[in-house]
C-alpha cells in the first residue's frame, strides 16, 4: 500500500475542503480542563468497577468527546474502553455506543503505533457489538461510526491480512445492507464518505469494487441523502484523496475507470458520478502516473456525456449544474467541450446569479421564504465560488466553438437586461419595507456585474482582433456597452478590467456612425425613464430617485460624448435631448455635470456646413439657457454650465441669435441674483458666501467680453455695463477691477480698442450712478482708484475718479 496521507481525521479534511467548516480543529470542540477530562476517565473506570453505567457516567463520555479531534487516548484508556464494551454484567443506554467508538476511532488515528493487542481486541468488540441482539436497535449514528471505525482499522498499515478483510467484509455487508440508515443524515455524510476513503485505500479488489458500488450508487438509493453540492466537493476531494495518495494499482484504477463509464446515469448517481470524476481529474493532475492519465480520458469522456445529457433535457437539474460547475473550478486545468461551456454557462445564470429566480420570488410572493432563500444563497458554497468558477468560465469560453460562443454571449447580454428590469422593479417594491433585502440581492448583483465584466474582456480578446469581420466587432462592442449601462448600478470598485474593456468596445464604436446610432438608440426612451413599471396604482414613482435607472444614464452620458460626432442630429433630437434636459434637472452633482458635457460635447461636433445640425444646435440653446439657469443656483453645478456657454459661443455661426439669447439670459439671471440683496456696500463683502453665485455669473460674463464674436460684442457690453451700474459701489469696484486686468492682459488687438473705451465709459458712468445713489464713501473709493491706475496706466487708461 502506498504511503498514508498526514491527514489523521480524514471526515474534518473533507468538511473543510468543501466550505462545511473553516477550521477543523474546532469542529465540535469545546475546551475540556485536563482535570474534567482525568476525572471524566475515573469516573468510566468507576463504572466498570461497580459494574453500574448511570447518567452521570453517559455525561463523563460525553465530557471526553466535547474535547473532539484534540483529545488523545492512550493505551490505557483503550484497554478501559474495551472492557466496559465487553463486560455483559454492565448495561450501557443505546446512545452511548457511537461515543465509545468515536474514543476508538480518535484513538486508532492519532496512535503512531497502535498496539496489535490493542487493535485485535477492539475488532473483537466490535464485531460481537454488531452481531449482538442489540443490533436492531442501533441508530444511524452507532452504524456511522462503527463504517469509520472498520474503515481506520483497515487503513492500519501494521495490522494482519485476515483482520483487514474481516473488517472490509463486514464494512460492504453494513454499506449494502443498512445504506438506508447510513446516509439518511446529512450531518453523517462526511464520516459515511472517510470511512469508504479509507476502506477503498485499503481493501483489495473484490472488497474495492464493492466499496465503489457504494460510493456511486448511495446516491441513487430510494432513502438516499438530500443531495446537496457541499456533498458533492466531498466526493470530489475523497476521490482525489483517495487516487492521489493511497492508490498504485492499475488493476484498481481500472475498475474506477470502467465505474465512471458505466455507471447509471439517474440524477443521483451523475451527481456522484460527476464529483468522482473531477476528484480523478484533480488527481491527475497532480501525478505523472500513466494509469492516472488513462483514468483522465475517461472522466473526461463521461462528464461530457453528462453534460451533454443535462444541455438537452427540458428540465434542468439545480443540484447537478452546480456540482458540474464545481468541479469544473475544482478541477483547474480543465478540458474544454462545448456541452461542458454551455453547462457552465447555464449554471452561472441560474444557480450561481439565480436573480431572475429571486426577483420572480419576491414580485410574485414576498415573504420570509424569499428572504431566507436570499440569505441562504449568499453564504452557500456555489456563491463564494463564483469568482473561481466564473475564470474557468472564461478559459472556456476561449476554446468554444463559435456556435456556441455567440449562443452564451445572448445568454449574457439578456441577463444584463432581465437583472436592470427586474432589479427595478424589486427595489422600488421594497424600498422602505425591506432594505435589508435589497442589499443583500445586490451583493449577489455585484458579484454577477464582476462576473460580466470578466466575460466581456474574455470576448473583447476573441472578437475585437484583425481576423475578425468589422460588423461583428461593432455588434459585440455595442451590446457589450448596453450590457454595461444596465448593471452600472453595481459597479462599487474600480477595475482595470473593466475600464479596459470600456476602453476597447469604446474606440471601436466611436467612430462608427451605424455603431454609435445603434448604442444611441439603445438608452431608455423618455417616456420610460419617468413611468414606473411596477403594478401598484398607490405607488408614487419620481424618476430621479431611482438610482438603477439614474447610473444606467450616466453611463450612456459619459460615453455618447466620446462618439457625438458620429450621432446624426435627427437621432441627437430625437433620443438624446430630451433626456439630456431631463437630468439637467437631476440632484446628483455628478449626473447633472455629465448632461452639461453632453451638451458641449454635441454642440462642438460637426462641420459648420451641416446647416440640419447647425439648426439644432441652435435650437438646444435655448432649452439649454433655460434648464440651465432654472436650477441655478441649485442643481445646476456653475462650471457645467460654465463649459456649455462657452462651447455655444465659441462653436455656433458668428452673429447667431441665440448667442444674443445666451448673453441676455445671464445678464437677467445675474441681475435677479444680485438685487436680492440691500444696496448697502458693506453686504455686499458680508455676505460672500450668499453673493457667490452672483458673482460667478458676472465672472462668466466678464470672460464672454473675450470669447463672443464681433457682432454679439456690442450687446455684452451694453448689457453688463446697464447691469455693473446698478450694483453697490463695492460690486462695482470688483467688476471694474477684474475688467481693468482682463483688459490690460488682452492681446486681442480687434476688440481692445472697443473694450478699452467701455471701460473707460463703464468706470465713469458707474461713478456717477454711485454718486446719484449717495452711497459712496470716498476714503475706500480712493484705494480702489489708485488699483485701477496703476492697472492701466501704461494704457493712458484712468478710472473713475
Amino acid at each position: 500500500m502506498a504511503k498514508q496521507t498526514q491527514t489523521l481525521f480524514l471526515e474534518e479534511w473533507l468538511k473543510t475542503n468543501s466550505g462545511v467548516i473553516s477550521n477543523p480543529n474546532s469542529t465540535n470542540s469545546t475546551p475540556q480542563s485536563a482535570r474534567s477530562i482525568i476525572q471524566a476517565w475515573a469516573d468510566l473506570r468507576e463504572s466498570l468497577n461497580q459494574k453500574l453505567f448511570t447518567q452521570q457516567h453517559y455525561q463523563s463520555l460525553q465530557t471526553l468527546l466535547n474535547s473532539g479531534i484534540a483529545l488523545y487516548v492512550a493505551d490505557p484508556q483503550v484497554k478501559l474502553i474495551v472492557s466496559v464494551l465487553s463486560t455483559p454484567d454492565l448495561s450501557l443506554p443505546s446512545e452511548s455506543f457511537p461515543l465509545f467508538l468515536r474514543l476508538l476511532y480518535i484513538w486508532v488515528r492519532k496512535s503512531s503505533k497502535p498496539s496489535p493487542v490493542l487493535i485485535n481486541s477492539s475488532i473483537n468488540v466490535l464485531f460481537q457489538l454488531f452481531s449482538s441482539q442489540f443490533v436492531a436497535n442501533k441508530s444511524s449514528l452507532f452504524f456511522t461510526e462503527g463504517l469509520l471505525l472498520l474503515g481506520a482499522f483497515s487503513f492500519i498499515p501494521s495490522i494482519p491480512e485476515n483482520s483487514r478483510t474481516q473488517c472490509l467484509e463486514l464494512f460492504c455487508k453494513i454499506m449494502e445492507e443498512e445504506y438506508k440508515l447510513v446516509s439518511l443524515f446529512d450531518d453523517l455524510v462526511p464520516s459515511v464518505l472517510a470511512a469508504m476513503g479509507y476502506a477503498l485505500s485499503s481493501s483489495g479488489i473484490i472488497h474495492f469494487t464493492r466499496i465503489l458500488d457504494s460510493l456511486f450508487g448511495i446516491w441513487n438509493k430510494e432513502a438516499g441523502p438530500t443531495s446537496t453540492v457541499s456533498h458533492g466537493l466531498m466526493v470530489l476531494h475523497l476521490v482525489e484523496w483517495v487516487l492521489y495518495n493511497c492508490i498504485q494499482s492499475h488493476e484498481k484504477i481500472t475498475i474506477f475507470s470502467r465505474q465512471i463509464l458505466e455507471s447509471s446515469n439517474t440524477s443521483y448517481a451523475s451527481f456522484s458520478i460527476v464529483m468522482g470524476a473531477s476528484g480523478a481529474l484533480r488527481a491527475s493532475n497532480r501525478s505523472t502516473s500513466s494509469g492516472l492519465m488513462e483514468l483522465r480520458s475517461c472522466a473526461e469522456k463521461r462528464l461530457e456525456i453528462i453534460a451533454s445529457d443535462l444541455i438537452s433535457n427540458e428540465h434542468k437539474d439545480s443540484v447537478l449544474l452546480q456540482c458540474i460547475s464545481l468541479a469544473l473550478a475544482r478541477t483547474g486545468d480543465v478540458f474544454t467541450k462545448d456541452s461542458l461551456f454551455s453547462c457552465l454557462a447555464l449554471a452561472i445564470l441560474t444557480e450561481i446569479f439565480p436573480l431572475k429566480r429571486f426577483y420572480t420570488n419576491i414580485l410574485s410572493f414576498y415573504g420570509n421564504k424569499g428572504i431566507h432563500e436570499v440569505k441562504q444563497h449568499l453564504h452557500s458554497v456555489i456563491f463564494k465560488e463564483a469568482g473561481v468558477i466564473t475564470g474557468v468560465f472564461c478559459k472556456q469560453y476561449a476554446q468554444a466553438n463559435e456556435t456556441s460562443k455567440s449562443k452564451v454571449e445572448n445568454l449574457i447580454w439578456d441577463f444584463c437586461q432581465d437583472v436592470y428590469m427586474s432589479h427595478r422593479q424589486v427595489a422600488l417594491m421594497l424600498q422602505g419595507k425591506d432594505d435589508q433585502l435589497i442589499q443583500e440581492l445586490e451583493k449577489i448583483a455585484e458579484s454577477a456585474f464582476l462576473m460580466v465584466v470578466f466575460f466581456a474582456l474574455a470576448v473583447t480578446k476573441q472578437k475585437l482582433v484583425p481576423n475578425v469581420h468589422k460588423q461583428i466587432q461593432l455588434d459585440i462592442s455595442v451590446k457589450i456597452l448596453v450590457s454595461f449601462s444596465c448593471l452600472e448600478y453595481f459597479r462599487r470598485m474600480r477595475l482595470s478590467e473593466y475600464m479596459d474593456t470600456i476602453r476597447g468596445v469604446a474606440g471601436s464604436v466611436q467612430e462608427n456612425e451605424t455603431a454609435c446610432v445603434s448604442f444611441v438608440q439603445s438608452i431608455p426612451s423618455y417616456a420610460d425613464l419617468t413611468t414606473v413599471h411596477v403594478s401598484s396604482n398607490k405607488m408614487e414613482f419620481t424618476w430621479y430617485k431611482d438610482e438603477m435607472q439614474t447610473s444606467r444614464i450616466l453611463f450612456y452620458l459619459r460615453v455618447i460624448p466620446t462618439c457625438a460626432e458620429y450621432i446624426p442630429s435627427s437621432v441627437f433630437k430625437k433620443t438624446v435631448a430630451p433626456i439630456l434636459f431631463l437630468y439637467m434637472g437631476h440632484p446628483n452633482g455628478k449626473v447633472t455635470r455629465a448632461s452639461h458635457s453632453t451638451f458641449v460635447a454635441f454642440i462642438s461636433s460637426g462641420q459648420d456646413s451641416d446647416d440640419e445640425r447647425v439648426s439644432l444646435k441652435e435650437q438646444l440653446v435655448y432649452y439649454y439657457m433655460q434648464r440651465s439657469l432654472e436650477g441655478y443656483p441649485g442643481v445646476t453645478p456653475f462650471e457645467g454650465m460654465a463649459s456649455g456657454v462657452a462651447a455655444l459661443v465659441r462653436y455656433l455661426p458668428a452673429g447667431s441669435p441665440c448667442i444674443f439669447y445666451c448673453v441676455n439670459c445671464l445678464v437677467e439671471k445675474a441681475h435677479t441674483l444680485c438685487s436680492q440683496f440691500p444696496k448697502d456696500h458693506d453686504s455686499w463683502n458680508d455676505l460672500h458666501d450668499e453673493l457667490e453665485p452672483c458673482k460667478k455669473l458676472l465672472d462668466l460674463l466678464l470672460r464672454l467680453l473675450s470669447l463672443v464674436d464681433i457682432q454679439v460684442l456690442p450687446s455684452l457690453m451694453k448689457l453688463l455695463a446697464q447691469l455693473v451700474v446698478e450694483l453697490p459701489e463695492e460690486g462695482q469696484n470688483m467688476v471694474l477691477n477684474d475688467l481693468f486686468a482682463q483688459v490690460a492682459d488682452s492681446d486681442d488687438v480687434t476688440r481692445k480698442p472697443a473694450l478699452v473705451s467701455w471701460v473707460q465709459s463703464l468706470s465713469y458712468l458707474s461713478s456717477k450712478a454711485t454718486i446719484n445713489r449717495g452711497d459712496r464713501k470716498p476714503e475706500k473709493s480712493s484705494a480702489v482708484n489708485w488699483n485701477k491706475g496703476r492697472l492701466f496706466g501704461l494704457n493712458r487708461i484712468f478710472p473713475r475718479m
